[in-house]
């Protein structure tokens, strides 16, 4: 039976070429389109390493006051953590869900260069306030006030391709000049702050307390998250907005919770994702009707070979079963050429993602486009089956 396939296949072998490089792209974009898609929702299940609920983010504009910045920053956040409501206090240089972030490839440990690494500069509080999960080694704290290096926290994608199978924490980095040393005192689990679908990329939080930090110039506006309790709501905003206010003498403050920061990023994220859907969805429609109009143009000029096997004995079924075998044939040729093409996306590491990706995003395409052939087969098989030899055989 399959022998008989490829012979009917072979015999029709220009249309069918055709046909079989129509599967091909068509699984080719498909396989691009689902890559994209299926990382995506890998990266949406993946922990984010963080707490954003009951979060706020205080952004601090002194204007054009530059005297005693430092001073006047140290007491408002004394004033914020004696505010009844207010869990802890803690600044970023960049916060999570925001827009902008600094990266660097400076580090270096034995001759190896760290990958591109998200850089957040933070104080002894940053951990209390976003909830993060230390799993090896400690935060920083006032211990390390001593210390004439730079002391960090990494997160693991970090240590894992920085360091291998060893452990972080105690390890020294450096730079290519050897002018600076960086101290890994410890490791968090993750830290997903670009949104739901960013991925987990190499992290290193510097610890940069208010009061020795050279970066809290006249130039940097700096940026607060406060945790409170839960529940808290319009009343203490107004209360903390007016004491920055009181603190200040003028700063402005706008604030946002990390919440809504994050329902905004999402929103964003979902357009392009939006947009991918539906140019799968637009492909597969186009590949659809293509298919639906190949097979019923093939049965009408097929009209007389159906007719002369139903006059020999073939029973419609027989006939519907070798319409839909051609079809799921050319479309496995058609597949198989676009799969040679799909596995190069792993070997070559194309878009940067991990294997089991590409292989889901193969497996959804493969489906997509087996399911889509049979589909459409359907039908024109259907009518090919009831096609009298008597009234094809007069037509001819």
């Amino acid at each position: 039976m399959i022998r008989h396939l490829f012979t009917l296949i072979w015999n029709r072998k220009r249309s069918n070429f055709l046909l079989m490089a129509e599967i091909l792209l068509s699984f080719f974009v498909l396989f691009v389109v689902s890559v994209l898609l299926v990382s995506n929702y890998y990266n949406y299940r993946q922990p984010m390493g963080f707490k954003a609920d009951n979060v706020w983010e205080f952004n601090i504009n002194p204007g054009q006051d530059t005297t005693n910045r430092r001073e006047t920053l140290q007491l408002l956040v004394r004033e914020l953590k004696a505010t009844p409501g207010v869990a802890a206090v803690t600044w970023m240089s960049n916060t999570p869900f925001s827009f902008s972030n600094n990266n660097t490839d400076e580090y270096r440990y034995k001759g190896k260069g760290a990958p591109v690494t998200e850089i957040y500069d933070t104080d002894d509080e940053t951990v209390g306030v976003l909830g993060l999960n230390v799993t090896a080694g400690r935060w920083y704290d006032r211990r390390d006030d001593a210390t004439t290096r730079f002391t960090v926290v990494v997160n693991q994608r970090f240590a894992d391709e920085m360091f291998g199978g060893e452990s972080a924490v105690g390890k020294v980095m450096t730079n290519d000049k050897h002018d600076a040393q960086w101290q890994i005192v410890g490791v968090v689990n993750a830290f997903r702050a670009g949104s739901d679908f960013a991925s987990n990329e190499p992290t290193i939080f510097i610890r940069r307390a208010l009061q020795d930090t050279a970066r809290l110039g006249n130039s940097e506006q700096p940026t607060l998250l406060v945790r409170v309790q839960p529940g808290s709501g319009a009343v203490l905003e107004q209360q903390l907005v007016r004491k920055i206010k009181q603190v200040t003498k003028g700063w402005d403050a706008n604030v946002n919770t990390l919440a809504e920061n994050r329902k905004d990023k999402l929103k964003f994220m979902m357009t392009p994702l939006i947009a991918l859907g539906l140019v799968g969805l637009f492909l597969i429609l186009n590949v659809a009707l293509g298919l639906f109009g190949v097979l019923w143009y093939n049965i009408n000029q097929r009209k007389a070979e159906i007719g002369l096997r139903r006059a020999l004995g073939a029973t419609g079924n027989a006939i519907s079963r070798q319409f839909l075998g051609e079809m799921l044939v050319v479309t496995t040729l058609g597949v198989a050429g676009g799969l040679l093409l799909a596995v190069q996306f792993p070997l070559m590491g194309v878009f940067g993602l991990a294997a089991p990706v590409y292989l889901v995003a193969m497996l959804v395409a493969t489906v997509l486009i087996f399911l889509l052939t049979a589909i459409c087969a359907f039908q024109p098989s259907r009518i090919a089956a009831s096609i009298q030899p008597a009234v094809s055989l007069r037509e001819e």
